[in-house]
């Protein structure tokens, strides 16, 4: 019992290669003792009886003797170390070695000491020995492989058989780190590539099938239901052709991040990124003169109203990058604020960086502001954008895109500021809705300012306040004005941004993720879309071009249809239009047009040093006239007049009315006075025939 439990003991203190190490030592011994007497026994007709007697006599003799020094032998030559389950040609090769000098051994050995053996005896003899000792070291890979080859097929069958598009250097670094990343359940079927050359080869014995054109054939073939595109250094064009292919397939699709990315070992293939809407676009990323914006921001004071949102944080985070003496954030959305603020100071610590809550409409607190940070650039995205809510709400929208643009613009220029930015949208061009109205209001009142301070008439701008019991007006304390109020006014029009609050992207993505339906408005209604970092570095560099009064526009590329981005999103999210995802057109909102416009018919192009960015030759207006109906205006909205989109109209000549929404508000109007919370009159509901 004693005896039993040393032995479990020393068994204890072993690993477990010594054990194996011990059984194989063993096995050696006996393979060796076997080999021979088989070599012997072979020799003469496998009949033991006709063995001489002298043969067995010398083998008797010697065979001990022999495994003793072969066992020797094998050790020095590391064969009872190895780990076999790694085995290759490392220990082939040593095996060979340590078999031929045991050779060598026993055929000195037994003919010096003991005797002559047949030729056979030996010959035979080695071979069955290295066979024997060979065998069940490679035996244990090869089990293991098959095992693993069993476990491969398996998961095969599991796997989501892939599609790579690109022969080159990522697409050899995605396939590789395919195979071998534990958190993918993938496997490559086959590759894409243009290039000629690459058909019918094989990389990492994945075969390269043929070009874009067999794309779809191939899907079909290898049953692929997830297509990788690794073609980073593709041309915008090169990759919407690809991915107009491969969206017709109905497979997942990811698309590889930039080459320099997967070279610095930055991102691995389970960072694979979503296909971007952006991608399908099919325009190059827009570049921007980085020198110039440097030398316009750095140093200076800049301004962000309306900082939190979707562009005014846009601009905050590229602004930080050019070092700014200082960036203020001024927003009425505390969140918003807070966010953008925390994302700032952690990645600029040494920013000096002050973050401000407030109204564009309080006279008071925006002048204030003004008053004691003075700074020298102002980009004014402050607005209400959301066109259906601000045409149920449109004293709003004029209340704090336009007189709330007015204050600010006013303050700016009392103290000091060098340049005034103001963020417009394409829905100021011939509007149909109260937003894109005001949006116009905006442009107007910007291009009214550049004209009084360059008239050097500042003194015509009236002061718009709601603080009745300031005789003197909220903004300033005395009508004093510099003679030197150099303050330049410009403005900057562009599109939809991809993933702003409200775009169409996120909303569609949300909607997939419930389950569907994806709404859309109409079949036929199209948009122009950029990215937010383009359309901020776009504004960044128009702001440096300015001289005052411009309406700068930003070349959008092609308009898109919403239906196509919707159908494309289904596709490259892995669902089937009809199957498993539907899209539900719910009918044109209030104030929404099919299509918006960047220039009316009046305004002319002129270039500037980016092709991307154009000057709009401003619509004449009279701009005393109009500052006087602004004050009016301001009043109304103030009194939540029911005419006010009527009002607007009067001031803007391409503002047009739908008559549908005529008819909408007037209903709207009538319910309010039956529950008697309105006692004006109503607006009227006349049908304007110019409408578009």
């Amino acid at each position: 019992m004693k005896g039993k439990k040393r032995v479990h003991a020393f068994k204890n203190r072993m690993e477990h290669w010594q054990v194996v190490s011990i059984g194989l030592t063993v096995y050696d011994a006996i393979a060796m003792i076997l080999a021979f007497f088989l070599a012997l026994w072979f020799r003469f007709d496998c009949r033991y009886t006709m063995i001489p007697k002298e043969y067995l006599n010398f083998y008797f003799k010697f065979i001990l003797i022999y495994a003793v020094i072969s066992i020797f032998v094998f050790r020095k030559m590391r064969l009872y170390n190895s780990i076999w389950r790694f085995a290759s040609y490392s220990e082939l090769l040593r095996t060979v070695v340590a078999t031929g000098i045991t050779f060598v051994i026993h055929c000195v050995g037994m003919n010096v000491f003991f005797g002559k053996m047949p030729l056979s005896y030996y010959v035979f003899g080695i071979m069955i020995q290295f066979v024997l000792t060979l065998g069940v070291r490679f035996s244990y890979r090869f089990v293991l492989l098959e095992r693993s080859r069993q476990r491969k097929a398996e998961e095969i069958a599991k796997a989501k058989k892939v599609l790579l598009i690109g022969a080159g250097k990522a697409g050899q670094m995605i396939l590789r780190d395919i195979k071998t990343a534990k958190e993918l359940e993938d496997i490559v079927c086959c590759i894409i590539d243009d290039n000629p050359n690459k058909w019918g080869r094989y990389i990492e014995g994945v075969p390269v099938v043929g070009g874009r054109d067999d794309i779809l054939s191939c899907v079909e073939r290898f049953k692929i239901e997830k297509i990788v595109v690794a073609i980073p250094s593709a041309t915008a064009q090169e990759k919407r052709d690809i991915l107009n292919i491969c969206k017709e397939t109905g497979c997942e699709l990811k698309n590889l991040p930039g080459i320099y990315q997967f070279l610095t070992g930055e991102v691995r293939v389970s960072a694979l990124k979503d296909v971007a809407v952006e991608d399908l676009l099919g325009r190059d990323p827009i570049k921007v003169n980085m020198q110039e914006i440097n030398a316009f921001i750095q140093d200076k004071k800049v301004m962000v109203t309306g900082g939190g949102g979707s562009i005014g944080s846009g601009l905050c985070r590229l602004i930080a990058e050019y070092h700014p003496k200082q960036l203020i954030i001024f927003d009425i959305y505390e969140n918003n604020a807070y966010d953008i603020q925390q994302e700032l100071k952690k990645k600029y610590p040494e920013l000096d960086l002050v973050v401000l809550i407030g109204s564009i409409r309080d006279s008071r607190r925006i002048n204030a502001v003004f008053e004691t940070y003075r700074p020298d650039i102002v980009y004014h995205a402050a607005a209400h954008k959301h066109v259906p809510l601000m045409e149920d709400s449109p004293c709003e929208s004029i209340k704090n895109n336009a007189i709330g643009t007015y204050k600010t613009a006013y303050a700016a220029m009392m103290n000091g500021c060098q340049r005034f930015v103001l963020i417009s949208t394409d829905k100021a061009v011939n509007p149909t809705n109260i937003m894109g109205a005001s949006k116009r209001l905006c442009e107007m009142i910007v291009q009214s300012f550049d004209r009084m301070i360059k008239e050097k008439t500042p003194e015509r701008l009236p002061i718009l306040y709601a603080h009745a019991d300031d005789e003197d007006g909220a903004m300033v304390k005395k009508h004093v004005f510099s003679k030197d109020i150099k303050t330049e006014f410009v403005a900057v029009r562009f599109g939809n941004v991809l993933g702003s609050n409200g775009s169409v992207i996120p909303l569609f993505k949300k909607q997939m993720e419930a389950g569907g339906p994806v709404t859309v408005t109409h079949p036929d209604i199209i948009r122009y879309f950029m990215t937010i970092p383009e359309a901020v570095s776009l504004v960044l560099q128009a702001g440096a071009y300015a001289h005052g009064g411009e309406i700068f526009v930003l070349d959008m590329g092609e308009p898109v249809k919403i239906a196509d981005l919707a159908k494309n999103l289904i596709r490259l999210s892995g669902y089937t239009l009809g199957v498993n995802m539907e899209i539900k057109y719910t009918g044109l909102r209030p104030g929404e047009k099919l299509y918006e416009e960047l220039l009316t018919k009046e305004e002319g192009l002129q270039k500037t040093a980016n092709d991307l960015i154009f000057i709009g030759k401003p619509l004449e207006f009279d701009e005393v006239h109009f500052l006087s109906q602004l004050r009016e205006l301001e009043k109304a909205a103030m009194e939540e007049s029911p005419d006010i989109k009527e009002i607007v109209a009067g001031i803007i000549s391409t503002y047009h009315i739908r008559p549908e929404d005529k008819k909408r508000d007037s209903e709207a109007f009538q319910e309010l006075v039956s529950l008697g919370r309105i006692s004006h009159e109503g607006p009227s509901v006349e049908t304007d025939h110019t409408t578009i």
